[in-house]
Formats: structure tokens, sequence, C-alpha cells
């Protein structure tokens, strides 16, 4: 299920990243990797703030429909 979908507070596991490799290798430079555990802090009109490894990231709607969990 991609990311964009799941509900806050929650920690998964990122199975895979989908997406061109130019997007696939700006979200692994932000640790989204297989294997990396994510957690939903907020939701803002599709739009999320997830924790991962020790840090908070904001990303887009697309972005986040990219991540698979």
């Amino acid at each position: 299920m991609p990311l964009s979908m799941v509900s806050q507070g929650d920690d998964f596991l990122i199975k895979k990243i989908n997406g061109k490799e130019e997007v696939r290798r700006f979200l692994e430079n932000l640790g989204f990797v297989a294997g990396a555990q994510v957690s939903v802090i907020s939701e803002i009109s599709g739009n999320v703030i997830v924790q991962i490894k020790d840090s908070r990231v904001a990303i887009s709607k697309e972005m986040a429909q990219k991540i698979i969990v």
C-alpha cells in the first residue's frame, strides 16, 4: 500500500520505491530505502510529514504514492 494511504502514528517498513530513476535516487538520499522504518507524523491535504531515520521529512502526495509499505 502507498505511504499516502497509511494512518498517522503507525510504524511501517518500506518494501519498495516506485518511479523514475531520478525520483528513486532523490528519495534514497532522504533515507527512503527498502527495509527502512517510517512513521507518518501528520497529513495535510495529502502531503505528509514522516519520521525516518531520526529525521522528519515533508513530502508531497505524489512522492508518498511512490513509497510502498
